[in-house]
């Protein structure tokens, strides 16, 4: 079977045309149908349209191509959230090439390692960003287009322009011609993972994966505009992009999530959907009302947790609450209903993907029993086609023909999932197998409670014991002894935790999720405070929950 025939209809009904799939011929069916409407509202006031946003695409192309970028090539970008992001992935893209976005976070070893990983010629950023190419391995590395007139010194071995050096031509570029038509089925970007439990990895996303994942958005419509103020080199910032695209609708792109003009964003940009990650949630309740909350224009949100925190959302601001589990590797298999009022679940088993949890021999758990989420789909290319350059860490997760997600969910009668842990999180202490994300939830309940992680440290006696780091809020203080008080009456007894560690911050990664191995390697340090030594003694009463003794 021919390219060109996978290029435009499938005798396979799974795959849908590259016209409604691919970037190329997408954007250019919106730009020839719907000129006019608007693609793209940016932080700063600038909208495109699909026709000016095609003309952008099609600019930067044009200049990738005059430094040699061709079809198959990899491109570097190190940009923020903006014009200049959107335009330099659409124009690698159009040239067939493949964008490998990259944490503006990214320095010394991590980046070094990045860039060799990544198999690019060429780097697209600011020229801050460009200074931190000083002294490191530069692999295939030679040239670098900086997007600003900053000043910026010269590195041995790389090559600098500005895009002030090409000229901005009148009128739209033609398309650059390519050796093949642009299919499905090719590498549409390289996504890094967080780095949470090692180096990070290179996820390959085709064009079909990233649809796929789009289309599993199951209640958006052409009429949504998306605000994007997660990071545009996570799945959360691209995704909506192509989301957005395939339905003719919108995106409105800002630099970051500021708490402190949230509303102002959502009006202005006149956005009616965004996700809300774990502690965004509750830096939007505690923050002071604002006029623009119940103005009706954001109508609808991933929330992500679906906790106690969540559900106040829809209380207090009147939109509708999904929740969902994804990650950079799938395509959005476990989405809810709106408004679940199931707390704790991220919904049930989407059509086309099929679910399992598992022991650690593949075998399935009995029905409420926890075990590792694996995932498969009914369609070709619907998820991640594995780890670029890393054929040890494709084939494990792959194995047995499902995708292994790495966490440990639990499944009730009703098919409601829930995230229990990463399976290299779980904590098990005197013959109890203990969950550090429900520990979490409900040291996040305590109003003092910025942000917390609970980790194993060793036990003097066996197994483990619950070590639980916390950052506070702006201004608030919290007696360690407080806290245990708060959990006694939440947890079980084997849950509460014997330490507590009160830090400034809490170690994050580049795409600032939590390192909870920098925390279990520290351990037990000289400022953790121990409720055995303090005295405070939490046992098994009559019913079996937790009662409080204190000998202080």
């Amino acid at each position: 079977m021919s390219e060109r025939h996978y290029s435009s209809v499938s005798s396979d009904p799974r795959i849908p045309a590259a016209e409604r799939c691919v970037l190329r011929p997408l954007l250019e069916s919106r730009a020839r149908d719907h000129p006019e409407r608007v693609y793209a509202v940016f932080g700063d006031g600038v909208n495109w349209t699909y026709a000016e946003t095609l003309s952008q695409t099609r600019r930067a192309a044009s200049r990738f191509n005059a430094l040699g970028v061709a079809q198959g090539d990899h491109v570097l970008l190190a940009l923020p959230n903006g014009r200049d992001m959107l335009s330099s992935w659409f124009g690698v893209n159009d040239l067939g090439a493949a964008a490998v976005p990259i944490n503006l976070a990214y320095k010394g070893t991590i980046l070094e390692r990045v860039i060799d990983n990544s198999d690019a010629s060429l780097l697209v950023t600011t020229s801050i960003f460009a200074s931190r190419l000083k002294g490191i391995a530069l692999a295939r590395l030679s040239q670098v287009l900086l997007v600003d007139d900053g000043p910026c010194d010269a590195v041995a071995g790389l090559s600098f322009r500005r895009l002030s050096d090409f000229a901005v031509p009148e009128q739209t570029p033609p398309p650059v011609e390519l050796e093949r038509p642009i299919l499905p089925f090719d590498l549409q970007c390289i996504l890094y993972t967080s780095g949470t439990t090692g180096p990070s990895k290179g996820v390959m996303c085709s064009y079909l994966h990233l649809h796929t994942a789009g289309r599993a958005v199951y209640f958006m419509t052409e009429e949504d505009r998306y605000l994007v103020n997660l990071p545009m080199y996570h799945v959360s910032g691209v995704l909506p992009c192509m989301l957005m695209m395939g339905l003719g609708g919108s995106v409105a792109i800002v630099d970051r999530f500021r708490t402190e003009d949230f509303w102002d964003t959502v009006a202005a940009t006149g956005s009616s959907f965004v996700i809300l990650l774990g502690v965004m949630i509750r830096y939007i309740l505690s923050a002071p009302p604002s006029p623009l909350e119940r103005a009706g224009i954001l109508r609808k949100i991933i929330a992500q947790p679906l906790d106690a925190d969540a559900l106040r959302l829809r209380e207090r601001f009147g939109f509708d609450v999904y929740t969902s589990f994804n990650m950079t590797e799938i395509s959005l298999p476990i989405v809810s209903g709106p408004n679940p009022d199931v707390v704790g679940t991220c919904g049930k088993v989407r059509e086309g993907c099929e679910c399992r949890l598992v022991d650690e021999w593949d075998c399935e758990v009995p029905p409420g029993e926890v075990g590792e989420l694996i995932i498969r789909c009914d369609q070709p290319w619907a998820m991640n086609h594995g780890y670029y350059k890393n054929s040890e860490a494709t084939a494990r997760a792959w194995r047995n023909g499902w995708f292994h997600t790495g966490d440990a969910f639990r499944r009730d009668a009703q098919g409601f999932y829930f995230f229990v842990d990463r399976m290299k999180d779980t904590i098990r202490r005197r013959g109890e197998n203990i969950s550090s994300f429900e520990v979490e939830a409900e040291v996040m309940a305590h109003e003092a409670v910025r942000e917390a992680a609970a980790v194993a440290v060793p036990s003097e006696i066996s197994e483990d014991e619950v070590l639980v780091c916390v950052s506070l809020q702006p201004g608030r203080t919290l007696a360690p002894a407080e806290l245990i008080a708060h959990l006694t009456e939440r947890l079980p007894y084997f849950m509460v935790p014997r330490y507590v560690r009160i830090m400034d911050d809490l170690p994050k990664t580049p795409t600032q999720k939590l390192e909870k191995h920098v925390l279990r390697s520290a351990g037990v340090t000289a400022d953790t405070w121990d409720r055995e030594q303090a005295g405070v003694r939490v046992a098994r009463d009559m019913a079996g929950s937790p009662s409080r003794s204190s000998n202080a």
